[in-house]
C-alpha cells in the first residue's frame, strides 16, 4: 500500500526541482532573449508540465490547507501538454515573473509545516 504522506512529500521535492530548473535557465534572461532562445521554449514548458503532473499526485487533503490557486497550476499543464503550438511565450514569461516565486514559496512552506 502506497504512504500517501510520504509521496506527497517526494512530490514536494520533485516541485522544488522543477522550479530551480525553471530559475536557472532563465537566470540573466528577459522577455526578449526568452522568446528568442529555441531551448528555453523546450527546456521551461516541460518544467511546468512537471510541476502540473506532479501537484495533482500531492494529496488534495494537502493542498487544502493551503491557499493557493491549484486548478492554475493544473490547466497550465494541460495548456502546454495539449495545446503546445499555441503556447505564447510573452504569457509563458509573465507567469515565470509573477507566479512562480510565489509557488515556490508555498510548496517551501508546506514542506516546513507538515513534514
Amino acid at each position: 500500500m502506497k504512504d500517501l504522506r510520504e509521496e506527497s512529500w517526494q512530490r514536494l521535492l520533485h516541485i522544488e526541482k522543477a522550479i530551480a530548473a525553471i530559475e536557472q535557465y532563465v537566470a540573466g534572461k528577459n522577455i526578449s532573449s526568452f522568446c528568442k532562445i529555441a531551448m528555453l521554449h523546450d527546456a521551461v514548458p516541460f518544467q511546468f508540465v512537471i510541476i502540473g503532473e506532479t501537484i495533482v499526485n500531492v494529496t488534495n487533503e494537502l493542498l487544502s490547507k493551503y491557499d493557493y490557486p491549484w486548478y492554475k497550476v493544473k490547466s497550465f499543464r494541460n495548456k502546454i501538454a495539449h495545446e503546445y503550438f499555441n503556447i505564447k511565450l510573452p504569457a509563458v514569461w509573465q507567469i515565470i515573473e509573477s507566479d512562480l516565486a510565489e509557488l515556490s514559496q508555498v510548496i517551501k512552506q508546506m514542506r516546513k509545516n507538515e513534514y
